[in-house]
């Protein structure tokens, strides 16, 4: 059993910043940040394979940053500058063999989500 855990989620003002953190169980090929606010679809928003390539929706492109650290089991996501229409829970994936990194069925494994909240 493959477990992902989030935090660092919370409340933020606008231009603030906030970084999470995603702790997997077992190695991932890749690994992506979504979120999804109320009436909105759920949406991929940073991600990162194994070999370094990083893939950001462009909302989002030039105030957040994916990483992870030497073990590739803890996946970061530093927001700044946020906005509100950050607002939304955020979800960490994993998948094993990869993909189009922003389709949800390529993940294998899903957190269970940190709500961020901008305003």
């Amino acid at each position: 059993h493959v477990q992902l855990v989030e935090s660092g989620g919370g409340s933020a003002l606008s231009g603030g910043s906030l970084r999470l953190s995603c702790i997997a169980s077992e190695y991932m090929y890749c690994m992506t940040w979504f979120r999804q606010a109320p009436g909105n679809e759920r949406e991929g928003v940073a991600n990162i394979h194994n070999d370094g390539r990083t893939y950001y929706v462009d909302s989002v492109k030039g105030r957040f940053t994916i990483s992870q650290d030497n073990a590739k089991d803890t996946l970061y996501l530093q927001m700044n500058d946020l906005k509100p229409d950050d607002t939304a829970m955020y979800y960490c994936a994993g998948s094993l063999k990869g993909g189009v990194w922003h389709r949800m069925g390529i993940y294998n494994y899903w957190g269970q989500g940190t709500q961020v909240t901008v305003s």
